[in-house]
């Protein structure tokens, strides 16, 4: 298997296979096949495994702490790599890049995350920060936090985004009204809210593209009218702004 593994990847693998490759290492003596399958006879699915508890492993049996923690390391890893790869991407010229941003930003979490995207005109990332942190079910999203954070960074415009981890993916009324609350202060400030992404598991919601966010303000448009033409960018294509 590690031969195959070497040849081709994990393209073809089913998910018992994968869990027994991560289980050689961890137990490198006996047939692992068993414990491979009771453990997604137990969680229910290969991504079931690798998101559970070092706790929930070990109350499997045949599951000890080393490959409890073996285990429980895939998703974090991951998270770490995929920080990587949003502190090395230098621009977000659309919204399928702000999707796959904030995708990159919130996987594997357990518990909700609010986080702010400050970007220049031209749509170079700037920087991001968690303002907000909770439980499965509410994250509380600070406007004041939200608008420190673009001030702090000069923003020209920010993204929100944040998870779902019970993995129901459309925003509440709660999500939506905060949401518009923060871009009310944003716009005042003539600070352009590009989107608010709702992410959960490999599912992707726009607020911008799914009409929940007003489109700016003429205010805001008037005065940072000089500045559009330095956006090249496919952002204008989506969402029009007034003048």
């Amino acid at each position: 298997m590690r031969e195959r593994f070497r040849q081709e990847g994990l393209e073809g693998f089913a998910p018992h296979e994968v869990l027994e490759m991560l289980l050689f290492y961890a137990r490198a003596r006996g047939n692992v096949n068993p414990l491979a399958h009771e453990l997604l006879d137990t969680f229910g699915s290969l991504k079931g495994v690798l998101e559970a508890r070092p706790e929930q492993l070990i109350a499997v049996n045949g599951v000890g702490e080393e490959t409890a923690t073996l285990l429980s390391l895939i998703v974090p890893l991951f998270r770490k790599y995929q920080e990587c790869v949003c502190q090395e991407r230098s621009y977000i010229r659309n919204k399928n890049a702000a999707a796959e941003y904030c995708s990159a930003l919130l996987a594997g979490l357990r518990t909700e995350r609010f986080c702010v995207v400050s970007l220049s005109a031209t749509m170079k990332v700037l920087g991001q920060r968690v303002v907000g942190e909770g439980s499965l079910t509410e994250v509380p999203a600070y406007p004041r936090l939200v608008v420190e954070t673009a001030l702090n960074y000069n923003a020209y415009a920010v993204i929100l985004c944040h998870n779902h981890p019970g993995g129901d993916v459309q925003p509440s009324s709660d999500d939506i009204a905060v949401t518009r609350n923060i871009n009310e202060v944003l716009t005042r400030l003539n600070i352009v809210l590009l989107d608010h992404i709702i992410v959960t598991g490999s599912e992707v919601y726009s607020m911008s593209l799914h009409g929940d966010i007003p489109l700016m303000t003429s205010r805001a448009a008037q005065s940072k009218r000089c500045r559009e033409e330095e956006m090249d960018t496919g952002w204008q294509d989506e969402r029009t702004f007034e003048t």
